[in-house]
């Protein structure tokens, strides 16, 4: 399983991800062109020590992301949105899939909705309107990994 983050555009999200990822033992994927310089002090502070220890690959645009990912077809490609179809505890993860997370501040452009295999949403309250990106990315990871039976 692979997590990526679509353009960030805050380098503290960006950080607590790669911790995240770490913490889960799941590679970050990401897909720039980042909103702030990809070793801002920010970024570091909130990754701490787990910004090494976590498997990050940088990819120059989506396409450049896109073809990586349809050049290993038991890749899905799993796109969280608070417009998916599929509530993320409805899904069913598999070990290859990707777990895609937009940008904070607009999150993913048609093209890429376009192109996910699913599209999976965290019910949440009414009269909200999103989850910050670490946290989906979070709950739906932790239900995947509950799902394949990686969490002890």
């Amino acid at each position: 399983m692979r997590l990526a983050l679509f353009q960030p555009d805050i380098p503290q999200n960006t950080g607590a991800l790669m911790r995240l990822g770490a913490c889960f033992a799941t590679p970050l994927d990401i897909i720039e062109p980042c909103g702030f310089p990809i070793d801002d002090k920010r970024l570091k502070r909130t990754a701490m020590d787990y910004g090494g220890i976590c498997e990050i690959a940088r990819h120059a645009s989506w396409q450049a992301f896109l073809a990586d990912l349809r050049a290993h077809p038991e890749r899905r490609l799993i796109v969280l949105s608070t417009s998916g179809a599929v509530p993320h505890a409805a899904c069913e993860y598999r070990a290859d899939d990707v777990l895609l997370v937009g940008r904070e501040s607009f999150g993913v452009p048609p093209e890429v909705h376009d192109s996910a295999d699913i599209r999976v949403r965290i019910p949440i309250a009414e009269g909200v309107r999103s989850l910050n990106v670490v946290v989906a990315a979070a709950v739906v990871i932790a239900e995947a990994q509950r799902q394949l039976g990686l969490l002890i």
